[in-house]
């Protein structure tokens, strides 16, 4: 019998080999790449048209009971997954370390349990003790919420299996998982991907609700092999600094519902708390009017949320080569709306140092931010401050076109309701909203000469 052929993978990014290197090509890893066991030749050459069992064909337009989804308690936590759990789903929620992963399930969790549903908790970074101690300093000792720890998915599922399956699985953190079918240590590529198909081939069987945490990269990416995120319905990013109080949850995949929503949650002793009104985390409360400063009604989703763009402008005096530093929006954004203003509007910012900012620790990708920064730094070079009762959003073109972006009436709405009285558009929003005036400009540069009183 031919010897079977030697597999080689990858553990970071799961790419196979014919032979062992030290450094993986695709990612440029060092010592990642580990062997597997491979195929025999005659399970690869077995054939799979016959011995099976018949499948039964449905049609699209086949009348049946749809799932109904169960709520988490948490109104944010809902919005980004689309309204709430479906049963049978699998959702992957990842984020840096002492971001509230656990947190946030912990009081989801708590919250289904004490409705009535069965909730198990499976954690294998942590004793049952510990998050027993959290829950109480969380004020959710009393939650029937099911602990275990453990790391073996067979031990997981027969205890499970055992009797009526749980409405809400939680594994703390899938990383950890280790399936004695194949050989391998946890959080290696074969055994996450192992331990993550028996779990949702539970979950699609039984009904249970699973939701796996996933460890993340140094760059915020998942860690793990990319077939993770494929085979999983929902994933989740929970995003923020430390240092800010605020989190954000965000919907990158979502088979049952959007993936432009978020959920905006506050980090206080007691736990996540949920924020309603997110604007007020990201815009400052400032008593006198400020150069450089301007507010932008970005949009999350269906939300609105107005936060503040801050621009600094230093002029050199020595022929040093200037800075440009970006905090929260895009570098090579900044450097374009800096050539439009120079070629242009007649401005110059060669021998100047520019600072960007987005206050409060927010990330912008929104390229309707284009006009609310230009103003920005257009008030930070003239020191012309910006009315504090105005918000600015459009889009600029190379040419110095000023755009039309999505949803123009929902930000102004969202605006007005925040007190702001003026707005500065593109020309080719047509529609205002009541309480708030609404000024249309067709060229940047007809915004630089209102600004600095150009004639």
């Amino acid at each position: 019998m031919a010897k079977a052929k030697r597999k080689f993978v990858c553990q970071q990014c799961g790419t196979l080999s014919s032979r062992w290197q030290g450094q993986c090509d695709d990612c440029g890893e060092w010592n990642s790449i580990v062997e597997e066991a491979a195929e025999t030749i005659f399970s690869a050459r077995h054939d799979l048209q016959t011995g099976g069992r018949a499948l039964t064909l449905v049609g699209l337009n086949s009348q049946v009971e749809l799932p109904q989804r169960t709520s988490t308690g948490i109104a944010e936590f809902d919005r980004a997954l689309g309204g709430g759990i479906v049963p049978g789903s699998a959702t992957l929620i990842g984020g840096d370390p002492g971001i509230g992963k656990s947190t946030l399930l912990l009081q989801a969790a708590a919250r289904i349990a004490a409705r009535g549903l069965s909730v198990a908790y499976i954690s294998g970074e942590e004793a049952a003790d510990q998050v027993r101690l959290r829950a109480q300093r969380l004020g959710l000792g009393n939650a029937p919420v099911q602990l275990a720890s453990a790391t073996s998915v067979r031990d997981i599922l027969t205890t499970l299996g055992e009797g009526e399956p749980p409405a809400l699985l939680v594994i703390d953190s899938i990383q950890t998982m280790h399936s004695d079918l194949i050989e391998g240590a946890p959080g290696t590529v074969s055994q996450v991907r192992a331990s993550s198909q028996e779990l949702i081939r539970f979950a699609k069987q039984r009904g249970t609700a699973v939701i796996l945490v996933g460890h993340v990269t140094k760059d915020g990416s998942i860690a793990g092999p990319r077939v993770l995120e494929h085979m999983v319905d929902t994933v989740l990013s929970f995003e923020g600094e430390r240092s800010h109080q605020y989190r954000i949850l965000r919907a990158i995949k979502n088979r049952f519902g959007g993936t432009d929503e978020i959920g905006v949650f506050a980090m206080v002793a007691e736990g996540l708390e949920e924020v309603a009104n997110p604007s007020a985390l990201f815009l400052t409360h400032r008593d006198e009017t400020v150069t450089g400063a301007t507010v932008f009604p970005a949009l999350e989703g269906t939300r609105p949320v107005l936060v503040e763009i801050q621009a600094l402008v230093v002029r050199l005096s020595s022929g040093a080569t200037p800075r440009r530093a970006v905090v929260g929006w895009d570098s090579g954004r900044l450097a374009m709306i800096l050539a439009v203003l120079e070629a242009r509007c007649g401005l110059s910012f060669s021998t100047c140092e520019v600072y960007l900012n987005v206050a409060g620790g927010y990330r912008l990708s929104d390229p309707a931010a284009d006009l609310a920064v230009a103003a920005a730094l257009i008030s930070a070079l003239a020191e012309r401050p910006v009315p504090a009762d105005l918000v600015l959003f459009g889009e600029i073109a190379l040419s110095g076109e000023i755009r039309p972006v999505a949803h123009a009436p929902l930000r102004l709405r969202e605006s007005a309701k925040l007190g702001f009285e003026r707005a500065y558009v593109p020309s080719a929003v047509a529609d205002g909203v009541k309480g708030i005036a609404v000024s249309g400009y067709r060229a940047l540069s007809q915004l630089v000469d209102q600004m600095l009183g150009r004639g």
